[in-house]
């Protein structure tokens, strides 16, 4: 370097930059591919310290050591450091940062996402919040539907919806759906007035009717006999019948009435 400069003086004069390029050669490679050519390397990058790196950090070490051999000329230049301890320095500093370089990356921790911040939210509980998830819960049915078998091959339910299957329902091979028990707690609840108003018309004598109940036009007055099979018949009947009992025992016109007693013969009031 002291020898391309033109002396320890001029080359202290020169910066970092300059020294890098000290030595470099310009190739005139006539038409060849230039891929394998080093442009801007000089004496510094093809000295042993900065070949013993590998190459993707040689460009950087041999920057590192021109500005430490800039400094080393100042110094000689002005007949300081006798014993060479700056070198030393300068020397241990440049392997030093080599190292470090050559340090493998340190191991990411995985770190585990911080507790959230808000707290738990307060839930409606009680008898009659679990009652009402009980009834709008799934059903036997549904939950046989929704039910499917590891490499069972599903037939499909309708022939328009591909892949489209009723799980395990009717897999018993009657080939109809089986009837699944009735859950008390999912099942659907009548009031008891709406109870008793079904009872009666299902106890009065030809059921509901068109006539009678203000229902749909679907409704029939036909009843079904064991004697004549299909037979119309009157809805207002059994209402006639009853109107009479209460004309006859809760009238206000009605007169206690004297029945004779099967023993005595005394008449009872």
């Amino acid at each position: 370097l002291s020898g391309v400069a033109g002396g320890l003086t001029p080359l202290s004069k020169l910066p970092a930059c300059n020294i890098l390029l000290l030595g470099a050669q310009r190739r005139t490679l006539s038409g060849f591919s230039s891929t394998s050519v080093l442009p801007h390397t000089g004496f510094i990058y093809h000295s042993d310290i900065v070949q013993s790196l590998p190459p993707d950090l040689r460009r950087k070490a041999a920057r590192l050591v021109a500005a430490k051999c800039t400094l080393a000329a100042r110094v000689d230049s002005f007949h300081e450091s006798q014993d060479g301890k700056v070198g030393y320095e300068l020397k241990e500093e440049i392997e030093r940062k080599f190292d470090k370089w050559q340090e493998p990356p340190p191991v990411k921790q995985v770190k585990p996402l911080p507790a959230p911040l808000d707290g738990q939210r307060k839930k409606r509980g009680g008898r009659r919040y679990r009652k009402m998830k009980e009834r709008l819960g799934l059903t036997e049915i549904r939950k046989q539907a929704n039910r499917m078998s590891f490499g069972e091959i599903e037939e499909d339910a309708y022939q328009e919806d591909l892949g489209f299957s009723l799980g395990h329902l009717g897999k018993a091979g009657s080939g109809r759906v089986r009837q699944t028990q009735v859950n008390e707690a999912t099942k659907a609840r009548i009031s008891k007035t709406l109870q008793r108003t079904l009872q009666k018309q299902s106890v009065v004598y030809g059921g509901k009717s068109t006539i009678r109940d203000r229902s749909s036009g679907t409704a029939s007055s036909v009843a079904f006999t064991p004697l004549q099979g299909l037979e119309i018949v009157n809805p207002q009947a059994a209402e006639k019948k009853v109107a009479e009992a209460n004309q006859k025992y809760f009238s206000s016109m009605a007169e206690f009435l004297k029945v004779k007693g099967e023993k005595s013969g005394v008449p009872t009031p």
